[in-house]
């Protein structure tokens, strides 16, 4: 369920356009595509190698990451997965609440809130599980939905009360789900990208009703762009580590 902007096509048909005001069409969630191309194209990568092995090379080893300096895992960490079931749950999860991002906001803080929160989730992670291994992108994509959350309380008069409410029962399902499996399931990684993406919503999202947060200036586009060319990065840096051609 998404927020109550019209589009374009909606617009027109009800016949009441004021030329005073822009229209915006629904953009095509780009980055959002770019992205989970990144995470299917590691995951082809895994699949033939083997997902166990290719998650020893490039996933969030924390012991590889601390005493062998291999800081690189803590990105390729948020490439890999863990199984065919858990990369289709990621992307059609990041699908869903990408697309919205950049429909009511920029696809510049999109690039920037999962990235950031990716990473946040695994500092986190690193602080009180500094053991074992973490794989998947599950921080950056629960930040999107910090991020949302906030942006819905903040522009609460353009967001309906079913989208909050949904969001809310999402964060609650992601924390009850991660409680009853906290033994397969890196909670701090998920809270850690919660948070990161609420605080920056909270610092971004604009309250004033006068204010567009679909506009984002040059230095926080060139900022996306970095950020979405970061992790792309690191997408084909893992599918290196993972054929050992690095």
């Amino acid at each position: 369920m998404s927020p109550d902007y019209q589009t374009d096509e909606e617009t027109q048909t009800s016949g009441e356009l004021d030329a005073a005001e822009p229209v915006y069409a629904a953009p095509r969630p780009v980055y959002t595509i770019l992205l989970i191309s990144g995470i299917v194209a590691v995951f082809f990568a895994q699949a033939a190698v083997g997902i166990e092995i290719s998650a020893d090379r490039a996933g969030f080893d924390k012991p590889a990451f601390l005493q062998s300096h291999e800081y690189w895992r803590i990105l390729t960490g948020a490439t890999t997965h863990g199984s065919v079931l858990h990369v289709f749950m990621n992307c059609y999860a990041f699908y869903n609440f990408g697309r919205i991002v950049e429909l009511i906001s920029n696809r510049a803080h999109l690039a920037i809130v999962f990235l950031c929160s990716a990473l946040a989730g695994g500092v986190l992670s690193l602080i009180f599980m500094p053991d074992g291994r973490s794989v998947g992108a599950s921080g950056g994509i629960v930040g999107l939905i910090g991020y949302l959350a906030v942006y819905a309380f903040k522009r609460r008069q353009f967001v309906s009360y079913e989208f909050r409410k949904s969001l809310l029962i999402n964060i609650g399902f992601i924390l009850i789900f991660g409680l009853v499996l906290y033994q397969v399931i890196d909670n701090y990684g998920h809270i850690g990208g919660l948070m990161f993406g609420a605080v920056y919503g909270l610092v971004q999202v604009p309250s004033s009703e006068y204010i567009d947060p679909r506009t984002a200036g040059p230095v926080t586009q060139f900022a996306g762009i970095a950020a979405l060319g970061i992790y792309l990065a690191a997408c084909a840096f893992s599918i290196l580590l993972i054929f050992r051609i690095v």
